[in-house]
């Protein structure tokens, strides 16, 4: 860890709770009787650590908001997690579910008890089923590993948090180092268990010192604080809505070379100037990030909501869209659904790899899946056609309970120079091929694909954050009305919605 000294669990919770708020929720520990030895070795680790087993738990309060704080300490037989450690921490997330309460774990242990043996390897199941009830309520859980994290801790309460930052520097793997080498005679490999390259690499959301936690813990519970109906109503019913907003662009290859314009605002843009608390994720969570998109937590006009986005900018500069990013939207889907919040795509992409690498990563599949998807995603959905809609990327996350598009947005199975290739052999016909195919938004709107056009006045690359603002007014009002209707009846509207799109007569 760099030389730097381990935070404890006692430390961990005064740097995030509100001055004396903390009550311990913590009884007796039950330890299994494995004999003298054994007994003799938890007097020594509680005397030791100031701690009566690995695993501590209670509330305190955090910038007001109460809070679960679980908490592993690794001065106490190295964090490890025994029966009655598990047990602990079972009770207090049960009890959190019960309340109501978001939950912060933050681990910092080698692992199960070897001591205990299999019967403590095999508490980590109820661990589990355990943080699977509480965000199966909709309920927060957010994870914080500290060095150490490694082996069963890891493995069950660790892993699945719904934003997972790490200390720097941190030991984060599930097979420790030490274990490494004793089973295969040569040492792990430098720099991979490592909280920066974890992070690097889509597998946890970030790395945060201690003293930074508390802010970004204020910031999320405070991001996902559900509006009441009447402030939904109010945004619903705000000024603004259709009887201002434009038909739509019928010029479909303007629409196309003002949408390739560097300056025009992207997804970046968007969040910049008309979202507020944004708590940026990473990849996947599952060791995959693609750089051309990227999802967060975020509000609309006092409206929480998962986001994921194509970043058009960055699919130019560094790679296009693959089949990792699509596995990234997936889980901003899963996520919106485990905390009951609506879920907005933002559609802006020059279009998907096509590559060697894309094709045996399951890119097909990949957009078959985000499309099944979304069609049965339980909450409410909101699609926005920001730019540029290029091919399967583009389609991966078009399905939505509504579908808001920038007036010179466009979307097409390929882009128009392609689609001249495979009908004319030359790239020349793309003005007219996009004018047959309907990529425009006026277009788009008249088959049913799109809702919603939000104006450029006359172009969003000459007013960046005064279009971002409107567009994103149009979001919060959009996300308001669809939180008003019935769940079942808004997904039937869905199916009914896809269902009818091409049919004649």
């Amino acid at each position: 860890m760099n030389g730097a000294r381990r935070v404890s669990a006692a430390e961990l919770i005064e740097l995030i709770a509100d001055d004396g708020s903390y009550r311990s929720w913590d009884a007796e520990p039950a330890e299994p009787d494995l004999g003298d030895a054994y007994r003799a070795e938890l007097a020594a680790a509680a005397e030791k650590s100031g701690v009566d087993e690995s695993i501590v738990t209670g509330e305190a309060l955090i910038d007001g908001r109460r809070v679960v704080l679980i908490a592993c300490e690794f001065a106490f037989l190295a964090g490890s997690v025994g029966v009655a450690a598990a047990n602990r921490f079972v009770d207090a997330m049960e009890r959190a579910t019960a309340e109501g309460l978001p939950v912060l774990a933050s681990t910092a242990s080698g692992g199960t008890r070897m001591q205990e043996g299999t019967v403590a390897f095999v508490a980590m199941v109820k661990i589990a089923a355990a943080v699977a009830a509480h965000q199966d309520a909709g309920l927060p859980y957010l994870t914080y590993l500290r060095h150490p994290s490694t082996g069963g801790a890891l493995a069950s309460f660790g892993s699945l948090g719904q934003v997972t930052v790490a200390e720097p520097g941190a030991l984060v793997g599930f097979l420790g180092p030490r274990v490494y080498e004793a089973l295969y005679g040569e040492k792990f490999p430098d720099g991979v268990q490592s909280s920066e390259n974890l992070a690097r690499n889509g597998v946890i959301d970030g790395v945060l010192p201690a003293d930074g936690l508390r802010d970004v813990v204020r910031r999320t519970l405070r991001l996902l604080e559900r509006p009441t109906h009447a402030a939904l109503s109010a945004r619903a019913a705000a000024p603004g809505t259709a009887d201002e907003d434009p038909p739509g662009s019928t010029d479909a290859w303007a629409s196309i070379t003002r949408t390739r314009d560097r300056r025009r605002p992207g997804l970046r843009q968007l969040l910049r100037h008309a979202a507020t608390d944004v708590v940026p994720l990473s990849g996947t969570g599952q060791g995959e990030r693609d750089p051309g998109l990227a999802l967060c937590l975020a509000r609309f006009g006092g409206i929480p909501c998962v986001v994921v986005g194509q970043d058009r900018r960055t699919q130019r500069a560094h790679a296009p869209l693959g089949p990792g990013g699509l596995r990234a939207a997936r889980r901003a889907m899963h996520l919106s659904e485990e905390l009951k919040l609506p879920l907005v795509t933002v559609i802006d992409t020059p279009g998907a790899a096509l590559s060697k690498e894309a094709e045996e990563g399951g890119l097909a599949s990949e957009i078959a899946r985000c499309l099944a998807d979304l069609t049965t995603h339980q909450g409410a959905t909101l699609s926005v056609l920001l730019g540029e809609g290029t091919g399967g990327g583009a389609l991966a996350i078009l399905p939505a309970d509504r579908t808001l598009a920038a007036e010179h947005a466009w979307l097409s199975p390929l882009p128009p120079e392609g689609a001249s290739a495979i009908v004319h052999r030359d790239t020349a016909h793309a003005p007219e091929l996009a004018e047959q195919q309907g990529v425009s938004s006026a277009r788009l709107k008249a088959a049913g694909i799109v809702d919603r056009i939000v104006a450029e006045r006359p172009d969003a690359a000459e007013e960046r954050e005064a279009f971002s603002i409107r567009l994103g007014d149009a979001i919060a009002q959009e996300l308001a009305s669809l939180q008003l209707m019935h769940a079942d009846r808004r997904r039937v509207l869905r199916h009914e919605r896809y269902r009818r799109l091409g049919q004649v007569g």
